[in-house]
């Protein structure tokens, strides 16, 4: 039943409408910390940014941006779950750009070059971007999607977890996690990951590295907050 309504378009339409207003409703009803405190200044610094996320950790991002500042635009893959999170995100004041930022052999036909178009165009544009760092179907290993993303347009990488201590936590490849109404909630957000335009081998290595440490980071600061433990921090050891 829930395949067939992610594939029909008005079905994505009436579930991101759904998933809209859970997520209000999680943010209307928790309470929030967050590090820094100053969410909005440290934003403002950077703006417009790159936020990185893990994949399955993602559902709450738009939690950490302040709108007031920054329109933000967001990376969604072209699946019949992606078009539910994409309506979703529009309901929440968020851009979806479609495409995949997925391993490169992959990105032609996942639409990855004019995903790549559209996110450095809204860098261009003052509007700043959020995506997943992981490769395709592997959790917690950051491809060079993002740090490429990063290099053309010259523009920092942010890593940002925002989890809850009360949550939903599903047995799938990435350990997606969502939270729960009436909770309390985290937001880091950690040290900015610069890529140099004329970046070579060892320092885009360095740069993916950096921000795989940097979303690890984040989020065990995150769950260490609210008192608990990040379901899928073993995944890249696995």
């Amino acid at each position: 039943m829930f395949k067939g309504l992610a594939r029909s378009r008005y079905g994505q339409e009436a579930m991101g409408f759904l998933l809209a207003s859970y997520l209000r409703l999680i943010q209307r009803t928790s309470r929030f910390v967050s590090a820094p405190a100053d969410l909005e200044a440290a934003f403002r610094d950077v703006t417009p940014a790159i936020g990185a996320m893990w994949h399955g950790q993602h559902l709450m991002l738009s939690f950490a941006w302040p709108h007031a500042i920054a329109r933000v635009a967001a990376l969604i893959s072209r699946s019949g779950d992606g078009g539910m999170q994409a309506a979703a995100l529009r309901r929440l004041g968020v851009i979806p750009v479609r495409g995949s930022g997925g391993r490169a052999d992959r990105g032609k036909r996942k639409g990855g070059a004019p995903a790549l178009r559209g996110l450095l165009r809204a860098l261009e544009g003052g509007a700043s971007v959020a995506m997943t760092a992981d490769v395709a179907k592997v959790a917690r290993v950051a491809g060079l999607g993002i740090v490429t993303l990063a290099r053309l347009s010259g523009r920092p990488i942010l890593p940002i977890a925002v989890v809850a201590r009360r949550r939903i936590d599903v047995r799938s490849w990435d350990r997606a996690s969502i939270g729960l109404p009436f909770n309390r909630c985290a937001i880091v957000i950690g040290e900015p990951i610069r890529v140099a335009p004329d970046a070579d081998d060892d320092a885009i290595e360095t740069a993916r590295r950096a921000v795989e440490d940097g979303l690890d980071a984040v989020h065990a600061r995150a769950y260490a907050m609210v008192g608990s433990r990040d379901p899928g921090a073993d995944l890249r050891r696995r």
